[in-house]
């Protein structure tokens, strides 16, 4: 699972309700989930929790098996919620997903060194701008595709908001072919590449970043605690992923893993995992559990037509992944 999306109470609750113990293995990046299921061909995991523009890489690996869908309470999830997993990961008829949380990667920043920030004016470039030089987090993938979409709005790189680079190989490579010699010209505007949710909090508040481009259940878990951060989508559109549960085929304890999955979608559970991860619930009701402070919290972080403006990370293909990382790793590297 991911580390910071099964937040107590949780599975505390999950295991007083039923009696069945949960192991969790945590990661923090899809590369380390693969690597792991791969060395094991799915054996010691009964689920894991691909992100949704996963599905072609999951398939592929073949270490998944499909859901008898007739033992999951699909009726509870939100339609758009549940056609997100229906629509990519569904193959020989079966499907091998279902939600779990859903978030964005937009622009965070300290409240208190950065006060003059607002919606109408915020992009993927405030993050070059002068005054932040040594000043930025973020992860160098997520930096690449932040500039493309920042050059394809003032019409710099025009890219179809980067969906372009989906396209085939050589398209891809002429976008970011053009992208990664302004990343490496400017890296003395990151202070720290992040790789987890606990470093993103801590570049934050114990080691000099004031801005970055990340995730938005983090920086939303310290504004929820009153520390001085906050989390809004850019005038590009906030980067949207949809994080699911997935069924191994090594899967030992199967009963258990199907009630498990009922259980975090109840509007409750949904509710527990959103408040407590700063991420957001896929089941109908479960906007009536959450607290104050998050809906409150949701609705800065998606201003005016922000939420009319997500940009949704679109099912990889093996060669676009293998590529990114190339990418993202000469820039680490420079």
């Amino acid at each position: 699972n991911w580390d910071d999306e099964l937040p107590n109470p949780v599975i505390p609750d999950f295991e007083k309700k039923t009696g069945i113990k949960v192991k969790t293995t945590p990661f923090s990046q899809n590369e380390e989930q693969i690597n792991k299921l791969q060395a094991t061909d799915g054996e010691g995991f009964d689920l894991c929790a691909p992100t949704r523009d996963r599905a072609p890489q999951f398939q592929e690996l073949g270490v998944l098996a499909p859901y008898d869908t007739s033992k999951l309470n699909l009726d509870n999830l939100l339609p758009a919620m549940l056609q997100a997993s229906t629509s990519v990961w569904t193959w020989d008829g079966k499907l091998y997903h279902v939600p779990h949380c859903w978030g964005s990667e937009a622009i965070s920043w300290r409240t208190d060194l950065a006060p003059d920030l607002t919606y109408d004016k915020l992009s993927y470039g405030t993050l070059w701008a002068p005054e932040f030089k040594g000043k930025m987090q973020g992860r160098p993938h997520s930096l690449l595709l932040g500039i493309g979409l920042w050059w394809d709005k003032t019409g710099k790189l025009p890219s179809n908001r980067m969906m372009d680079a989906y396209k085939d190989e050589a398209s891809m490579k002429k976008i970011y072919d053009q992208i990664l010699p302004f990343a490496i010209e400017n890296k003395a505007q990151v202070k720290q590449f992040w790789d987890s949710a606990d470093n993103t909090k801590s570049g934050f508040m114990e080691n000099g970043c004031v801005i970055g481009q990340t995730w938005d259940g983090p920086p939303l878990s310290l504004k929820k605690q009153g520390k001085p951060i906050t989390y809004m989508a850019p005038q590009e559109g906030a980067v949207a992923w949809l994080d699911g549960w997935s069924l191994t085929k090594g899967a030992k304890n199967i009963p258990q893993a199907y009630e498990f999955l009922n259980y975090i979608h109840t509007p409750e559970a949904s509710a527990a995992v959103a408040d407590g991860s700063g991420y957001n619930p896929v089941v109908k009701g479960a906007d009536k559990f959450l607290s104050e402070v998050a809906k409150k919290n949701f609705a800065e972080a998606f201003p005016g037509n922000a939420l009319d403006n997500l940009w949704n990370r679109p099912p990889e293909p093996s060669w676009f992944a293998e590529l990114r990382t190339q990418y993202a790793e000469k820039f680490k590297a420079a």
